[in-house]
């Protein structure tokens, strides 16, 4: 039973991780997306809600055929969409208004950190060693990727609007998991369609996209010193780094355990940092390339944990779950990529978790 139940492991990493990947690969390039279009005129808020509204607007098709899924679990999906999708949104606004780019971003990326404690300490699930370690050898390379020492004037309530969003970003996860849980469970499909549709509505509420000068999507924009059409980085925004991002993540939900998860969203920094100096040209300095690495050792250490199986009475391991690779103790699958992205060169991160 013990060896069937590691190979199943096994197997859901080798569907989980590649999906876990490309969610953080596509969440990390959406402020590389967004910059030129903020350059060219339009407003970080609504340049957010071109994002998710343009995403949810794609998928909607695929809300339809999983309508039934509002009957089914209604509060895991208005969930989603408020926190997961409107709140790391609007708690980073919020918190860019008071505290500099880079603290907020390492308060909101404190978000994989706060899911380990959540399941350790509220649903008394077990946390290896590893993956604690790989958590905070991953939040220091985060602190050289920011370079949080360039900005340390803030204020109280800055900080808990990040917080806030961190907070949200956990949402994020749990809501994801949740959706594949009980006797009624929803297609992770149907968690991502509905979750960016409820977002859209409610950030319709409070960016007022009839303000915006959307002739700017008719207009050519300037990228690392070459022209090229407005359409071209939305498109890749609302596709890529919005739709598959979503959807490869919340799809990741039955593989992944939080030991994974938590740290791997971490390396959404890395790629927005690194996809901004290649396509925008701006500078990749030494402590970025420290805390990179840092970022993918942690990322390494914590996907490399394997929890540890609580024997029974009988001296035999519990039985798991070899279709969603969950072994007896209740690792909990948990989906990658937060709903935000972003880098220290000041540029606007998109996502956990994510905004503009």
């Amino acid at each position: 039973m013990h060896s069937s139940t590691s190979a199943a492991g096994s197997t859901a990493r080798r569907l989980g991780l590649p999906l876990a990947l490309v969610s953080a690969l596509s969440f990390g390039g959406s402020g590389t997306a967004a910059k030129p279009l903020i350059e060219a005129g339009l407003s970080p808020l609504h340049v957010v809600w071109l994002r998710v509204t343009g995403a949810a607007l794609f998928l909607l098709p695929v809300a339809w055929r999983h309508r039934q899924a509002i009957r089914r679990r209604p509060g895991v999906l208005l969930g989603f969409g408020l926190l997961a999708v409107t709140g790391v949104q609007a708690c980073y606004f919020a918190a860019i208004s008071r505290i500099p780019v880079g603290v907020a971003l390492l308060l909101e990326y404190l978000g994989p950190l706060l899911l380990l404690g959540y399941v350790k300490y509220v649903q008394r699930r077990p946390i290896t060693r590893a993956a604690a370690v790989g958590a905070g050898v991953a939040v220091t390379g985060l602190v050289f990727v920011v370079e949080i020492w360039n900005g340390l004037a803030f204020d109280t309530l800055g900080v808990v609007f990040a917080l806030g969003g961190a907070c949200c970003q956990v949402g994020y996860f749990v809501l994801a998991e949740a959706g594949r849980e009980g006797d009624r469970p929803v297609d992770p499909m149907a968690v991502s369609a509905f979750g960016l549709l409820i977002g859209a509505i409610a950030m319709t509420a409070f960016t007022r996209p009839w303000d915006a000068d959307w002739s700017v999507l008719a207009g050519q924009v300037t990228m690392n010193g070459s022209s090229l059409p407005a359409l071209v980085p939305a498109a890749w925004m609302v596709l890529i780094a919005t739709v598959l991002a979503y959807l490869t993540g919340v799809t990741s939900v039955q593989y992944l355990s939080p030991q994974v998860a938590a740290v791997v969203a971490n390396l959404e920094a890395v790629v927005a940092t690194v996809s901004a100096w290649v396509l925008l040209g701006e500078r990749l300095g030494t402590p970025q390339l420290v805390g990179g690495l840092l970022v993918l050792a942690g990322a390494f250490t914590a996907q490399t944990s394997r929890p540890a199986a609580e024997p029974e009475a009988d001296g035999v391991f519990g039985a798991g779950d070899p279709a969603l690779g969950r072994t007896a103790e209740g690792d909990l699958p948990v989906a990658v990529g937060g709903p935000r992205e972003g880098t220290a060169e000041g540029q606007l991160p998109l996502q956990p978790n994510q905004s503009a």
